[in-house]
């Protein structure tokens, strides 16, 4: 009795009768039965196949025989004894250095044009944004070869100015450039990242700013960069990964030549494998990729606190 308020003490739900206590092994089992198609996928399409092609780095295997160890050979081959792996690697990181910055200045700009509050925006969003589903087609590239070759349409439009073409995708100075005007022309991806971006810029920074007599030079260095930062850093994390993996503009377009002006390492990677049925040293070539690329994203987050700025930190990021 408390307060003069008589209360009766109430049985233990344990000791109910009648009534099961249901344990969490029941739920963490549901859970496990609804992901396992995923886990399922993981282990034997994602996990084997590295651990596969781990071992498989470290032999010499054709396909049609069994694979045979070798040690690293096949590392020791790749930096001492070809020319093609220097090569490739050179024209790729060429094509990452100019390719990667034009694409994200470019899908800012165009970014920062759809931003605005006009009448019918929607419509030009999507029909911007269109060409990029079928951007990194087959079908794409067969056209960007038309496009620049001797007697593309190129040519023809600089012919109605009296201007004489050249085979752009035949000669060893501009074939690059054509595949990375290619890769900018793909912006549809990390142009939404950056619309997204902008979009959550508080308006009011933008107007305390007028405000205080800034113009829009000094609004978009003082405002625009610091808070798209986040989204910057995203989206160059994610073109170089994907740059140093083209593989079918190369193939398509150029084959790699001329003159190996755009071997690109994925399309050595890709001869190798299926062209010369060296297995064992495309997987090494492989996970030479895969640490050039861990390593790069890796410098990229270290030198991301000089220049990511972050609302929850209050400033640059730690």
């Amino acid at each position: 009795m408390r307060h003069g308020v008589m209360t009766v003490a109430k049985p233990d739900a344990a000791k109910r009768p009648g009534r099961k206590r249901r344990g969490t092994g029941d739920a963490n089992w549901a859970g496990y039965l609804f992901i396992s198609p995923w886990l399922l996928g993981f282990f034997l399409l994602t996990l084997w196949p590295i651990a596969q092609s781990f071992y498989l780095s470290f032999t010499e295997y054709s396909l049609l025989d069994q694979p045979k160890w070798i040690g690293t050979d096949n590392f020791a081959k790749i930096f001492g004894n070809d020319p093609l792996f220097a090569k490739s690697l050179g024209v790729t990181f060429m094509f990452v250095l100019v390719s990667v910055p034009l694409k994200l200045l470019f899908s800012l700009l165009v970014a920062m044009a759809l931003n605005q509050s006009l009448r019918g925006m929607d419509i030009y969003r999507t029909a911007i944004y269109f060409p990029s589903l079928i951007g990194g087609s087959i079908a794409v590239a067969a056209l960007w070869r038309n496009m620049f070759g001797l007697d593309g349409y190129v040519n023809q439009v600089l012919a109605w100015f009296g201007i004489q073409g050249v085979g752009w995708i035949s000669n060893p100075d501009t074939a690059l450039g054509t595949l990375i005007l290619l890769n900018t022309w793909q912006f549809g991806s990390t142009m939404v990242i950056f619309l997204a971006g902008l979009k959550q810029i508080p308006q009011e920074l933008y107007e305390s700013a007028a405000v205080d007599g800034a113009r829009p030079l000094r609004k978009f260095l003082h405002i625009t960069l610091p808070m798209l930062s986040p989204v910057m850093f995203f989206n160059l994390v994610l073109g170089i990964i994907g740059s140093f993996q083209m593989f079918t503009s190369a193939f398509i377009i150029t084959k790699g030549g001329p003159i190996n002006s755009t071997y690109m390492y994925a399309l050595f990677l890709y001869e190798k494998a299926f062209k010369h049925y060296q297995m064992g040293y495309a997987s090494a070539l492989a996970w030479i990729l895969l640490v050039i690329v861990a390593a790069l994203t890796a410098i990229n987050f270290f030198v991301s606190r000089y220049w990511v700025f972050y609302e929850s930190d209050g400033g640059k990021v730690k």
